[in-house]
């Protein structure tokens, strides 16, 4: 059979997992993931997993947070003032919005405080932080 090597595109079924066992994705029930090994589409604590299996292969991956989203960031919560957000908004803690930085780049933001003048953004990955474990499966590679 063919082993998975870098640059190969591959086809794989996962489910993520925190460290308390909660779900925070999985393919299952929908198509594959698809990507390109070592192409940097996906975390790399993941993408380094995969070399060498095999199709059929199931393999459990911890990834530390470090090759995951990465550490929380302090510099990437923000504080802005509340009327400089619509006011059609209904602003509460969890909400997803979007931001866009002064090069137009858009990011996603998460209300984290919400106070009577300002209002602190968090730009961090929401697993930001956090190890992660997925059950992989290899449905197919392709050279």
């Amino acid at each position: 059979m063919t082993q998975v090597k870098t640059g190969d595109t591959v086809r794989i079924h996962y489910t993520g997992t925190l460290l308390d066992g909660s779900t925070f994705d999985s393919s299952r029930g929908r198509e594959p993931l698809e990507f390109e090994v070592g192409s940097g589409q996906i975390i790399p604590g993941l993408d380094v997993a995969l070399p060498g299996m095999e199709v059929g292969d199931r393999k459990t991956v911890n990834v530390p947070c470090k090759d995951a989203y990465g550490p929380v960031r302090p510099e990437m919560r923000q504080g802005v003032p509340r009327d400089n957000i619509p006011a059609e908004i209904p602003l509460e803690v969890g909400l997803q919005l979007q931001m866009q930085s002064s090069e137009g780049q858009v990011m996603p933001v998460t209300v984290v405080e919400v106070g009577e003048t300002e209002v602190t953004l968090d730009a961090n990955h929401p697993l930001a932080g956090q190890d992660l474990v997925f059950d992989i499966e290899l449905v197919s590679v392709a050279s």
